[in-house]
């Protein structure tokens, strides 16, 4: 098969869900995208596609994944493979340059193939628009590219080495083949395919016209050897297409090492720097064009079939509105290629550290009318536009807002007051939607925490007629409530009207505390004889009951807190007054407000869902190496499920660090025991901010049993060490990567070592990287722990910048460079 796509398993074939099986590399990148570069690496032995899909088909949910290591690892470790290095530039913004270099790993002389393509994405077959561009061979090398909209560009190959062919074909689906319709033309789109892999030299069009080409070059590499092809795409006749080819890629490339050096702080060891770089460029890749319009997909298209009868009443039936035609972040291109409201959110709070403007436009297009549901509801994710995310919007929001001002130098009130104001109408659905009963007690609901729960979180009402009030989503509402308070303190600073909407969200925090902690003999989710927080469970006419799973759906309370600076009670005095207010009329509600009265550290007052005492019933259990703290960060269920798993009415729930053995939403990600980034960035964040009001007064043994008492401060300092671990070589263990697990391959061959992916979750135990390969998403929020606290930059890229040469011969032969060696 020509290798045209990425290869990997669906749901159904997999023993944990989807997952690709290729590997692949994403190694830098500008903000600005005028410098890319990834990795693929190539095997020279079949590709056992058969096997793939058959082992892990066979495989139970018990097994681990059977991977392309697993099925050709005795030809990858002899280094029977080409690595593939892909790298663009842009001479300006629309003069797009390409350069692949295919070097052979291998012991022996091996034949590569590489077919550069140029194409028009297919949208004529759809019966709206006819019109179809035209790609054209208009001399050696040269391809005349001409369409309505985007006028004429011309696509240069380069002619040495090997003189290429020019094919075309047809970008239309081979009918004849899929369904056994006769194709409309004789070239359709795998004609590359049947020319290369079948000899089929009648399948490409002798005319050298057509809505895809491709330039086919062909060489045997000795041991070592490689080749490097050419091509660039301008919007004018070049007569020297590569005069200055490798000039741009210089410049690209030492502005690129040039801007890395500057935002990195200082004092990074360069396995950080290269952590950290990786880690961006995988965040800039894991961009793509999105086009879904809900309405014409439930309709169906004027030149195909008609949809299912089932469609028009089923799944986002109820999001007509959605009309999607962006470039948006994704978490991984290949696993999950469409925006997940809670995802953009931790993928905005690293992009505002390269690129503010970019952040703050993703946070506001998801709250655009074409997106938001009219009721006020953020679209989940593209399976299911009405299932719900922890509401993080509103934390990321103010997040970009602090990061921006740091790196523009100015503070963006305009975003913030433009964002604040969606997010009302956001606020307003989940209080009215999620708390039916009116007891702010939030039910129902995905949450993105797919499997955690010993019920499927979707459905509000369980098997028995019972309804389950989630301790997370409850605590979720009081961190929104929090943020909003926090972000109307700020724009109060140039507009005083929002001192009146900030005490609505104090009040609002109020009456979610009350319902969390429980209070005049209301049973709450606080239980006090464990010192936890726990879903609680209400049967019809029954005494509800707590659900005793110790997992980080009980910690996501802590989230909950914010630190509020001296000078706001003393320049908000009705503000001031609603808090006296409370406290002197309202004294049991209040107690959430105990910390607000009693200055800490620099004056800071205390707004949190956790109080001193219950914080410190907390954190325990959450630094107790038997439970929730690991050598890499804070597990997401307590591995003390291990002895004693939690049996609800026959339904278990156990301890499991590594992939998921429930089918619970396709079984491809695990809540039950592994290490999530975005649960420990916020954790950290908010162990931070108990910081900012305790300082040195509050200490806790860290780790539990070790009698060493540290700050929360410090607390959040070495999670996020930890974490950072997960990817950095451990000199004293050889210079393995946590991230590698018992891979040999991965954790000692110099071309493979210092390559990282930057997986969606990690092992409980050891850290191996599990789930989607490349969510380099929220997992990219390692570049802000990366950073100590307090350190930050101001430096912007754009197009054009220093022309100081580089020195590439030395990234092509360093593999911690992101070259070949």
């Amino acid at each position: 098969i020509l290798k045209e796509r990425l290869f990997g398993l669906t749901n159904d074939e997999g023993n944990h869900g989807e997952d690709v099986k290729e590997y692949y590399f994403y190694l830098d990148a500008l903000p600005s995208h005028a410098y890319m570069r990834m990795l693929y690496k190539y095997p020279q032995v079949e590709y056992p596609y058969a096997r793939l899909i058959g082992e892990n088909r066979t495989r139970s949910r018990a097994e681990p994944e059977f991977e392309l290591v697993d099925a050709i690892g005795d030809a990858l470790r002899a280094g029977r493979y080409f690595d593939v290095f892909v790298e663009y530039a842009k001479a300006d913004q629309e003069d797009l340059l390409c350069r692949i270099r295919a070097i052979n790993r291998g012991p022996e002389s091996a034949e590569v193939h590489v077919l550069p393509q140029a194409w028009f994405r297919n949208t004529w077959s759809w019966g709206y628009k006819p019109h179809r561009g035209e790609l054209r061979a208009d001399g050696p090398g040269r391809v005349r590219v001409e369409h309505r909209h985007l006028g004429v560009r011309w696509w240069y190959v380069d002619a040495e080495p090997g003189s290429p062919e020019l094919l075309f074909t047809e970008n239309d689906t081979n009918t004849e083949r899929l369904f056994g319709v006769p194709n409309a033309s004789p070239y359709v789109k795998d004609a590359f395919h049947e020319y290369v892999v079948g000899g089929r030299r009648d399948r490409v069009n002798p005319a050298r016209r057509g809505t895809k080409a491709a330039a086919y070059y062909r060489a045997p590499l000795d041991p070592g050897e490689s080749l490097t092809i050419r091509t660039r795409l301008a919007t004018r006749p070049l007569g020297d297409p590569f005069g200055n080819f490798h000039e741009v890629f210089d410049r690209r490339i030492a502005e690129a090492d040039a801007y890395y050096a500057a935002i990195g702080p200082p004092g990074l060891s360069d396995d950080e720097r290269l952590v950290q770089r990786q880690a961006y460029a995988g965040l800039l890749w894991s961009k793509q064009f999105y086009h879904y319009s809900v309405e014409l997909w439930l309709d169906g298209d004027p030149a195909g079939p008609l949809p299912p009868a089932g469609r028009k009443s089923g799944r986002n039936s109820t999001w007509r509105h959605i009309y999607n035609l962006d470039v948006l972040s994704v978490p991984d291109k290949w696993e999950y290629p469409w925006f997940a409201a809670w995802d953009t959110a931790f993928h905005c709070i690293c992009l505002a550290r390269l690129d503010p403007e970019w952040a703050k436009r993703q946070l506001v297009l998801l709250l655009r009318e074409w997106y938001m549901h009219p009721g006020g509801q953020l679209p989940a994710y593209e399976w299911d536009f009405g299932d719900v995310n922890p509401p993080v919007h509103a934390h990321a929001a103010r997040r970009v807002y602090e990061i921006a001002r740091e790196v523009e130098g100015r503070a963006d009130t305009d975003f913030l007051e433009e964002v604040f104001h969606k997010l009302l109408l956001n606020f307003t659905w989940w209080v009215n939607r999620k708390d039916p009963d009116g007891r702010n007690a939030f039910q129902g609901g995905f949450l993105g925490l797919d499997n955690i729960g010993v019920f499927d979180r979707s459905h509000p009402n369980l098997p028995g007629g019972e309804r389950l009030e989630q301790v997370d989503g409850t605590a979720w509402m009081a961190l929104f409530c929090l943020d909003m308070l926090a972000i109307a303190l700020e724009l109060t600073r140039t507009r005083p009207a929002y001192e009146a909407i900030a005490t609505k969200f104090l009040e609002h925090f109020i009456a979610i505390g009350h319902a969390i902690n429980g209070i005049c003999g209301q049973i709450g989710m606080w239980h006090d004889p464990d010192g936890f927080y726990y879903d609680v469970i209400r049967e019809p006419g029954g005494a509800p009951e707590h659900l005793r799973i110790r997992s980080l759906v009980g910690l996501v309370p802590l989230f909950a807190v914010l630190a509020i600076e001296r000078d706001v009670l003393d320049r908000l005095p009705h503000f001031r007054r609603r808090v006296e207010w409370y406290l002197r009329h309202r004294p049991t509600l209040a107690g959430n407000l105990r910390l607000f009265t009693r200055p800490g550290v620099d004056g800071h007052r205390l707004m949190a869902v956790a109080d001193q005492a219950k914080l410190q019933r907390v954190l325990p259990r959450l630094l107790d190496p038997e439970q929730f703290l690991s050598d890499y960060g804070l597990r997401s269920m307590s591995k003390g499920l291990t002895a004693e798993p939690y049996n609800c009415h026959g339904s278990v729930v156990a301890y499991e660090p590594a992939e998921s053995t429930s089918p619970m939403y396709g079984g491809n990600s695990n809540w039950r025991g592994p290490i999530w980034f975005p649960i420990n960035f916020l954790m950290i964040r908010a162990l931070r901010e108990y910081h900012r009001y305790f300082g040195d007064t509050l200490r806790t043994e860290f780790p539990r049993g070790s009698a060493l008492p540290v700050t929360l401060g410090e607390v959040a300092d070495e999670l996020a060490g930890r974490l950072l671990r997960i990817f950095l070589r451990d000199e004293g263990r050889g210079g393995r990567r946590p991230v590698f697990g018992d891979d040999e391959l991965f954790q000692v061959d110099p071309f493979w070592h210092d390559y990282i992916p930057f997986y969606e979750y990690f092992h409980g135990e050891h850290a191996a990287g599990l789930g989607a390969s490349h969510q380099t998403g929220w997992t990219a929020l390692v570049t802000e722990l990366i950073r100590r606290p307090g350190c930050h930059s101001g430096v912007r890229h754009r197009i054009g910048g220093p022309s100081d040469r580089a020195d590439n011969a030395a990234r092509e032969e360093n593999p911690a460079l992101g070259g070949p060696a």
